[in-house]
C-alpha cells in the first residue's frame, strides 16, 4: 500500500515488514513515522527515533516470560498487531508483534522525534490507549506506519527500565535510537 505525505511518496509498511525476527524489526522501525488519524480526519505523523526488542518465553523483560497469559495472548499472534499495556497504571505503551505465530515477540516504540522523548510521551502524543489493542497496524486507516525514504544511522544501547529482568537481559544491546 502506498500513500502520500505532506507530497513526498511514502510506503505504508504491511504484514511481511513485521514478519520477521525482533531485532531486524526494532532496527529498521527506528526512522520510520507512525501515523494516526483522529476522530475529526486529521492526521498526526511522529518519527520513530528509539525502539526496544522483545522476545521469547526465555526473554526475562519479555511479559511472555512467564508464559502465555490473557494479558499476554496477543504477543503469541500475528505479526503487525498492535500490543498495548497499561505501565504503572497510568501510561499506554504501545509494541507492535513480530515473528511467527506462537513465538512471543515484539517492538516497543520507545521515544518520537520533538518532545515525545519515552514510550507515554509517544502514545499520548498520537491518542493510542487500550482500545487500539489487538487491533492490526498492517490494515488500518487510524494507525499505520510509514517509510518516506529517509534513511538514519542506527545505534544500539541497553534496554531502559528493566532491571528486574537480571544483569544478562538488562544489558541487552536491543534498543535501536536514530542519530
Amino acid at each position: 500500500m502506498n500513500g502520500n505525505s505532506g507530497g513526498v511518496a511514502v510506503k505504508i509498511l504491511d504484514y511481511d515488514f513485521f514478519h520477521r525476527d525482533r531485532l531486524v524489526v526494532a532496527k529498521e522501525l527506528a526512522g520510520k513515522i507512525v501515523a494516526r488519524r483522529l476522530p475529526n480526519g486529521d492526521i498526526i505523523r511522529v518519527r520513530v527515533t528509539e525502539t526496544e526488542a522483545y522476545g521469547g518465553e526465555e526473554d526475562k523483560a519479555c511479559h511472555a516470560s512467564k508464559g502465555r497469559t490473557p494479558r499476554t495472548r496477543l504477543l503469541y499472534g500475528r505479526a503487525g498487531i498492535i500490543y498495548v499495556y497499561l505501565c504503572y497504571g497510568m501510561h499506554w505503551l504501545m509494541n507492535i508483534i513480530t515473528g511467527e505465530e506462537g513465538h512471543p515477540e515484539g517492538v516497543l516504540l520507545r521515544a518520537g522525534e520533538g518532545k515525545y522523548n519515552g514510550p507515554a510521551k509517544l502514545t499520548k502524543a498520537i491518542g493510542v490507549d487500550g482500545g487500539f489493542n489487538g487491533a492490526s497496524i498492517c490494515d488500518n486507516s487510524n494507525i499505520w506506519i510509514e517509510d518516506d525514504g529517509k534513511r538514519f544511522e542506527i545505534f544500539t544501547a541497553p534496554r531502559v527500565g528493566i532491571d528486574y529482568a537480571g544483569e544478562e537481559w538488562k544489558n541487552k544491546p536491543w534498543r535501536f535510537i536514530i542519530r
